[in-house]
């Protein structure tokens, strides 16, 4: 099956709000949400196994075992079984993953108008979009991969603004980090030398300000990467390209792409520019009131949502992990491609109260 998107948003009614699926970064994978909403839901179980599956022969390539079985087994791996294994392994992992998501989504009505990247998960997007194959798509996240254990660092959320903090790497004497992602206007990740990481998590950790580090064995989003983006761009390069069959938002490149972007360049400057993730999300809910959707295993930006937008403009919820979101017992393959399967906006509960800072 190499259709992801099973419609194009005007052949279907119209709806008043915009419905968007978020794909997030590597920073929020988990693989244990999966497991249990494959267990539990039939859509899931049945993407999960399609997905994995379309991109099993290329992860073959690279060394990568077939994942789909192990993840559907009575014993399935842990995220740390997964970064332990050949490189690749977790991207392919989450790549997989986030477009399993996205289809089981599509295959219970909520199929989306716009898609929303952030960092790595813009290649997801993109896929999603029907820019790339799934099994292209998968192709692309082994090559990063082996880009990115080139790149030695790491990465540190802290839980503040950018501004602050950008007046912390300044009272820390750490030149050589950089803003790596805006998540939303109280969370700012920071990438660059772990000595220069410490420092900055030394001083916030004395000065009571939330702080941690990313399990992420590499940096990225860092302007000195240029090496590694160039070659990734190259080595990405006889991948064509198709026209987005919707909308894709990345939060790198700034909005959406147009006909004449460069999306391998694009998915390149992950590597070299930061993710401004407020701009996109205001973006896709300006013209009118948005439900965004997480496609992915965890719920960051499901959280960086309902902390950047008022809920007059979105309603977000991460399908894997909110207790109030209702995945149908009965369904058939893409039954959102039909105006009846799609679902109102009544069909939802009202957001869960996040936690203030």
């Amino acid at each position: 099956m190499n259709s992801v998107v099973p419609s194009a948003p005007e052949d279907r009614e119209p709806l008043p709000y915009t419905l968007v699926h978020l794909f997030p970064g590597q920073g929020d994978f988990a693989v244990s949400p999966l497991v249990h909403a494959a267990r539990a839901h039939p859509p899931v179980r049945r993407a999960v196994r399609e997905v994995f599956d379309e991109a099993a022969e290329v992860g073959s390539e690279f060394g990568i075992a077939p994942l789909a079985g192990a993840l559907l087994s009575d014993a399935p791996p842990s995220g740390r079984d997964l970064a332990a294994a050949a490189v690749g392994t977790s991207q392919l992992a989450l790549f997989c993953s986030s477009i399993a998501v996205h289809r089981a989504l599509c295959e219970v009505g909520w199929v989306p108008d716009q898609v929303v990247g952030v960092s790595f998960g813009e290649l997801a997007a993109l896929t999603a979009a029907g820019v790339f194959e799934v099994a292209e798509g998968a192709r692309i996240a082994c090559l990063l991969a082996r880009q990115l254990a080139r790149c030695p660092g790491g990465m540190t959320l802290l839980g503040m603004g950018e501004m602050r903090a950008r007046a912390m790497l300044r009272e820390a004497g750490s030149p050589a980090l950089a803003i790596a992602c805006l998540n939303d206007p109280g969370e700012t990740v920071l990438s660059g030398p772990l000595p220069a990481l410490r420092a900055v998590e030394e001083l916030a950790g004395r000065q009571g300000l939330p702080v941690a580090r990313l399990r992420l064995p590499f940096s990225s989003h860092h302007p000195s990467l240029t090496g590694p983006a160039d070659a990734f761009r190259a080595s990405i390069r006889p991948l064509t390209a198709r026209p987005a069959r919707i909308p894709v938002h990345s939060a790198v490149h700034g909005g959406v792409y147009g006909p004449g972007d460069d999306v391998h360049r694009g998915l390149a400057n992950c590597l070299v520019r930061p993710a401004r993730v407020p701009d996109v999300l205001r973006q896709v809910t300006a013209p009118r009131t948005a439900l965004l959707l997480e496609a992915g295993t965890g719920r960051a930006l499901t959280r960086n949502a309902r902390h950047t937008l008022a809920p007059s403009a979105a309603r977000a919820y991460a399908p894997l992990t909110d207790p109030g979101f209702s995945w149908p017992r009965d369904t058939g393959p893409y039954a959102g491609t039909a105006p009846a399967g799609r679902h109102a906006v009544t069909d939802l509960p009202a957001p869960l109260t996040e936690p203030s800072r």
